[in-house]
C-alpha cells in the first residue's frame, strides 16, 4: 500500500509542477483520438471530453465523415478531423494519409473507442498504429484489431499503453481468461514484459504492469462502473496525464486511480445502479483534485 501510494504521489507532484503561470494550451500535449462510427458515436465525446477535463490542452477527434454534423452539436472545446469512410460508416483504409499527417501535430495518440470490428476499419488500425511514433494509447477496437495478429505488436515505434477488459486481454493474448487477483497480476506482468508495453489490465481492481516496475492494484471503484463508455472515459484520461509528460507507468496508475475515484463520488450522489459513463465526467474535476491535493 505504501508503495502504490507513492507511486500516485510521485505521477501528482508532477502535474501540479506542470502549471507554471506562463503557460499555454500547447504546453498541456495535443491529443488526437481516433474513434466512433456509425452507432458508437458517443465513444468520441466520452473519450475526448475526459482528456480535456483531464488537463490536456487540445483534443481532436478522428471520426468518420458522416458522424461530423450529429457530433457537432456536443462537441465545444474538442476539436473534429473528418475522415473517409467506409459504407457501413466507420473509418476507411483511404483515411490513413490524412492520419498519418495530422500525427506530425500531436504528442499522443488513442486509439479503439467505438471503431467497430469492420475488417477495412481493423486494416486501418494496424496500419496506423505500426506507423505512429508518437506514444499509444490503445482500447478496446484498438486492441480487436490485433486477434490473432498480435505478434504485430512487437513492431510498435514508441511507447504503448494497452488497456483491455479480460475478454479482450483473453482475445488478443489468448490462454484461460484470468480471474483470480494472483492470476491477472502474473498474466499481465507477463504480456508486459513479452511486449514491452504497459498493460492496464482492467476490472475489479485493475491491473497496470510494466516491465522492470512492481505492478500497481488498483483500490478504488465499484460495480457500478461496469456500464458502456466507462473504458472510453478511462482512455481519455490516461492520454492526457500521457500528453502532460507522465511516463507511461505512470500516467496509467494515476489515471485508474482518479477513474475508480470518481466512480465512486458518482456512485454517492447517482447510485451504482444508475450510474451511466456521462456521469464520470462531472465528477472527474472534484476527483482529480483529490488525487493531487
Amino acid at each position: 500500500m505504501h508503495e502504490a501510494q507513492n507511486i500516485l504521489s510521485k505521477a501528482a507532484s508532477f502535474l501540479i509542477r506542470k502549471r507554471k503561470p506562463n503557460t499555454h494550451k500547447g504546453d498541456f500535449g495535443r491529443i488526437l483520438i481516433l474513434a466512433g462510427s456509425r452507432g458508437m458515436s458517443g465513444a468520441c465525446y466520452l473519450a475526448s471530453f475526459a482528456a480535456l477535463r483531464s488537463g490536456a490542452g487540445l483534443v481532436t477527434v478522428g471520426v468518420p465523415e458522416s458522424i461530423v454534423s450529429p457530433l457537432a452539436k456536443r462537441f465545444t472545446e474538442a476539436m473534429m478531423l473528418p475522415l473517409p469512410e467506409t459504407n457501413a460508416g466507420t473509418l476507411s483504409v483511404r483515411a490513413f494519409p490524412k492520419i498519418e499527417k495530422f500525427l506530425k501535430k500531436v504528442n499522443v495518440l488513442a486509439i479503439g473507442p467505438g471503431l467497430s470490428i469492420q475488417s477495412e476499419t481493423q486494416r486501418l488500425v494496424r496500419k496506423v498504429v505500426l506507423a505512429a511514433d508518437k506514444p499509444l494509447v490503445i482500447d478496446a477496437d484498438g486492441l480487436n484489431a490485433f486477434k490473432g495478429r498480435a505478434h504485430l505488436l512487437r513492431k510498435i515505434k514508441s511507447s504503448a499503453i494497452f488497456t483491455p477488459h479480460a475478454s479482450e486481454f483473453v482475445r488478443l493474448f489468448g490462454g484461460a481468461r484470468p480471474t483470480t487477483k494472483v492470476e491477472r497480476i502474473h498474466r499481465a506482468e507477463e504480456e508486459s514484459k513479452k511486449f514491452g508495453v504497459t498493460i492496464v489490465l482492467k476490472g475489479h481492481q485493475t491491473v497496470v504492469a510494466q516491465k522492470e516496475k512492481k505492478s500497481y492494484v488498483n483500490k478504488t471503484g465499484n460495480p457500478g462502473m461496469a456500464t458502456a463508455g466507462s473504458g472510453d472515459v478511462l482512455t481519455g484520461v490516461i492520454s492526457a496525464f500521457l500528453a502532460q509528460g507522465l511516463e507511461p507507468f505512470y500516467a496509467a496508475c494515476l489515471a485508474v486511480h482518479v477513474h475508480g475515484l470518481v466512480g465512486d463520488f458518482a456512485a454517492k450522489k447517482v447510485g451504482k445502479i444508475s450510474l451511466v459513463a456521462s456521469d464520470l465526467l462531472d465528477f472527474l474535476p472534484a476527483a482529480i483534485q483529490a488525487s493531487i491535493s
